[in-house]
């Protein structure tokens, strides 16, 4: 026997699957007595969860669902989705979350190349389902979300509405035993050029970045700890990553989880309050609206933790949400990588203390989250030193990275060059192991020669008490071939009171005093009263840039 021969199987020995329903034993083993809420409107317990999955797998193969079929959602974050995470792939179909904020052209071309076979929609996206309807290619059983039961007509064939057909199913499923590595779930990344492209994810993958997720914010000593006595809400779109796989590690748990519905600020801050939530997840974007809501002011947020990612996070806005005591952690990743692959999760010792200190260490990417080998690379793929100064692209790789774009050859082999997974981010990494990202590839600005970031332009200008978001593009320049442009949304206080000479002083400091060049303070400033946003509430620089060139 050598160190390559296979380990020697008893026959009678029960070859333990990761599939995606091994994530139920727990919270069943344990009996959690604690509840599934959604909004002010509905809860109940794990048990119930549990019947209600089982439920919802009769009802899909009671109209005729096979293993290998792509069934998509259309809802807004929901305990309904919350089933459909685990009933669907449960039974050996393919989950397809669909992007319900891309165009209706995108969204068509979705469902179609994903060959989505049956669609749950929620009554608010009927019109929209409604005008795709004669266009769907595979589409041919339909299962209306109708919450206030009163199943409007439409040209479209519903065999029911979800909790009618629910109510009429079996209490109990008996889930099949198949490959972990079965493809589990399909979305649809927007990225910045030419069609969505569909990341895949097989149980396998799931359950062992289910795992990973646990381990990484759970053995932090203090901050951003997720552990077995919070309270988890997410407010990043369920369409979008898994819900960065939050809902997966939370029910693994068994706590509380609260599902929002539709995002409004106030019912956001309503159940953060109500349902004592300690645990949450979304985009500056999001974060941004809390801190906006009139109700923020008069809720008390000391005991929420909140992890921020997607973008990169303004310290003027970290200094905003730590000022209100939320703890906020920060994650990097990409919808292609599941997503985490680096958070920053600071050491017992660097936590309390100065505002501006904490909005400085707490708005870094971090470090590789656990099991994830995150690297920087040259253009000829060779790895570059951790040392602070080499800069090059950043690389992924884990065992819950996308494997490729369903049915798409040639993007996916360009997202593996290598064998490392390309993000088009440009980074370096410190000596203790800390990431830094200097821009996206195609948003670093060159102007006479200089590279200069519009994210370190971005930051700065946010830390402005007059700034409530901004944005920084390049624009052309026929003497410099680029310059940077700010756009700025102004507090509403100060709207009409700040002008483009106060930004340019702002930042002429930090120039001064060697912080960023000189060639980054940029020669233009204009406010706007709101910022082009991706689907998903990225800033989208690609609009941006074609409508203020």
């Amino acid at each position: 026997m050598n160190s390559y021969d296979p380990i020697v199987r008893t026959p009678s020995a029960y070859n333990f699957q990761l599939l995606i329903k091994q994530l139920l034993i727990t919270p069943v083993a344990r009996a959690s007595r604690n509840e599934i809420v959604y909004r002010d409107q509905l809860r109940f317990g794990y048990p119930t969860l549990i019947e209600r999955i089982s439920r919802l797998a009769g009802v899909l193969t009671g109209l005729g669902a096979k293993p290998g079929q792509t069934i998509a959602v259309m809802d807004w974050d929901s305990h309904r989705y919350l089933e459909s995470y685990f009933a669907i792939p449960m039974f050996g179909c393919v989950l397809q979350t669909a992007n319900v904020r891309l165009s209706p052209e995108q969204l068509l071309y979705t469902l179609n190349h994903a060959g989505a076979s049956i669609i749950l929609v929620n009554a608010e996206f009927l019109p929209l389902l409604e005008s795709l309807y004669d266009k769907l290619e595979t589409a041919k059983t339909f299962i209306l979300i109708d919450e206030a039961g009163a199943q409007p007509k439409s040209p479209i064939p519903f065999s029911g509405e979800y909790e009618q057909l629910l109510a009429q199913a079996a209490s109990s499923y008996d889930f099949p035993e198949f490959d972990e590595n079965t493809r589990a779930t399909t979305f649809y990344t927007s990225g910045t050029t030419g069609l969505p492209k569909g990341v895949y994810y097989s149980h396998r993958q799931i359950v062992l970045n289910t795992l990973a997720t646990l381990a990484t914010f759970g053995t932090n000593a203090a901050q951003g700890r997720l552990h077995n006595e919070d309270v988890y809400m997410p407010i990043t779109p369920l369409f979008h990553v898994h819900g960065w796989g939050m809902p997966y590690a939370a029910t693994l748990l068994g706590i509380k989880q609260v599902y929002p519905g539709r995002y409004v600020p106030d019912m956001l801050i309503k159940l953060i309050r109500d349902e004592e939530v300690t645990f949450t997840h979304g985009v500056p974007t999001v974060l941004h609206m809390l801190m906006n809501c009139p109700q923020a002011a008069q809720t008390d947020l000391s005991k929420l933790k909140m992890l921020v990612g997607g973008s990169a996070l303004p310290k003027g806005l970290a200094k905003i949400a730590l000022s209100r005591g939320i703890d906020l952690t920060i994650g990097y990743g990409m919808s292609e990588t599941g997503p985490i692959q680096v958070t920053n999760q600071l050491h017992s010792s660097e936590l309390g203390g100065d505002l501006d200190r904490q909005a400085e260490l707490r708005t870094r990417p971090g470090r590789p989250a656990l099991m994830c080998d995150v690297q920087i690379v040259d253009e000829q793929m060779n790895l570059l030193p951790h040392d602070g100064e080499s800069t090059g692209e950043i690389v992924f790789r884990s065992a819950w990275t996308t494997q490729g774009y369903f049915k798409n050859a040639e993007t996916s082999e360009q997202l593996w060059k290598g064998g490392w997974m390309h993000s088009g981010d440009i980074g370096s990494f410190g000596a203790d192991g800390v990431l830094h990202i200097s821009d996206r590839v195609k948003d670093v600005i060159k102007t006479g020669g200089e590279w200069v970031s519009s994210l370190d332009i971005e930051d700065l200008i946010s830390q402005h008490p007059a700034v409530s978001e901004c944005a920084v593009i390049a624009v052309k320049c026929p003497r410099w071939g680029e310059r940077p442009l700010a756009l700025v949304v102004p507090h509403h206080e100060h709207k009409g009171k700040i002008d483009a000479a106060a930004i340019r002083a702002h930042l002429q400091t930090y120039a001064d005093q060697g912080v960023i060049s000189k060639y980054g303070v940029p020669d233009t400033v204009k406010f706007v009263d709101a910022l082009e946003k991706t689907s998903v509430g990225k800033l989208d620089k690609k609009l941006l840039r074609t409508k203020h060139q």
